[in-house]
This record gives C-alpha cells, structure tokens and sequence, in this order.
C-alpha cells in the first residue's frame, strides 16, 4: 500500500520537468541555427497566438492609449519585413509599414503575419556564420551587421508576443507557449 505514491510521484516526476527537445544546431554554423531556432520558436508562439484570439477581439485595446491585439499581429508583421528587407538588402520591402494601419481582418492579418514571417523564413535559412557579419544599412546606420537585424527581429517578436500573451490572459485564454 505505502508503494503507491512512491510509484506515482517516479511516474510522474519526468513528466512535470520535461523540457522541450533542444533545437538542432549545425555545427558548421552554431549561430546562425540557434538565431534561426529562436526565431522559429517566437513565429511558431506568435502564429498561435493570432489564431487563439477570436475574431471579435481584434480591436481589443486592455487601455485606450495601446495597440489592439490585431495591430500589434500588424506591427510584427510590418516590422517583419522591415528587419528582414534590411539583412536581405531588399531595397523594395513587400510592405512599408502598412499592415499595422490598414488590415483590420483577424484572417487578413493572420495572412499578412504568415507572409511577413515567410518572407523572414528565407532570410534564415539562407544566412551562414560567415554571411551574419555583412554590412547593412538599418535605422539610418550603414555599419549595422546583419546578424544584429535578425537578432533584433527576434527580441521584437519575443517583446511583442509578451504583449499578445497579457491580451490573451485578459481575455482568459491560455497563450501557446503555457500549452507546451
């Protein structure tokens, strides 16, 4: 009889510590994958968390002088294309700065998200270790490194995902990195 919790907590106990399986890294280029897994990890929580929230709350604001929930999903688009043209040296962005401003939709905003993070998609796989060192013009400085558009991306997208994690919470929905 006394073994049954002893039984039921070695059961148990691997389970409430498990973590997620550590992304892969290439050997060849650590940085860049584990810069890559990062944002991954972000747009995977981000797509989640556009999806989560229903449509009626897009233009939920939790006080008046903040983003609704559907431009901030705009916003990380918008920024998306502009972190990612500026590491692609794309001259010509798919967007400037509009998305936030003027798709108002959850299934229009949640295309323009998934387009921005596509778009973002090529710039990752395509970056090596050696490639993340290349000059490139952001925010009006032309000594910026690649790397530093990519890795700001990612603290951009973590930043703002904290935002839609507290809109979720508010509307009393589970954010998808607490479903992990």
């Amino acid at each position: 009889m006394r073994l049954w919790p002893v039984a039921a907590v070695l059961v148990a106990a691997p389970l409430a510590f498990a973590q997620p399986k550590p992304p892969a890294i290439d050997p060849a280029n650590p940085i860049t994958s584990s810069l890559k897994a990062n944002f991954e990890r972000v747009q995977k929580f981000i797509l989640g968390a556009a999806d989560e929230m229903p449509a009626a709350d897009y233009a939920f604001k939790p006080s008046p002088d903040v983003r609704s929930f559907g431009e901030l999903v705009g916003h990380v688009a918008d920024a998306s294309y502009m972190f990612c043209a500026a590491a692609k040296k794309d001259a010509k962005p798919p967007t400037k700065g509009k998305i936030e401003k003027t798709v108002t939709s959850k299934d229009a905003l949640k295309k323009a998200l998934a387009d921005a993070f596509a778009y973002c998609d090529g710039v990752y796989k395509t970056s090596t270790d050696a490639t993340l060192s290349s000059a490139i013009s952001l925010f009006g400085n032309d000594k910026m490194l690649k790397f530093q558009a990519l890795d700001i991306n990612v603290a951009h997208d973590n930043e703002h995902y904290g935002n839609m994690v507290t809109y979720l919470r508010i509307k009393k929905l589970v954010p998808p990195s607490s479903k992990m």
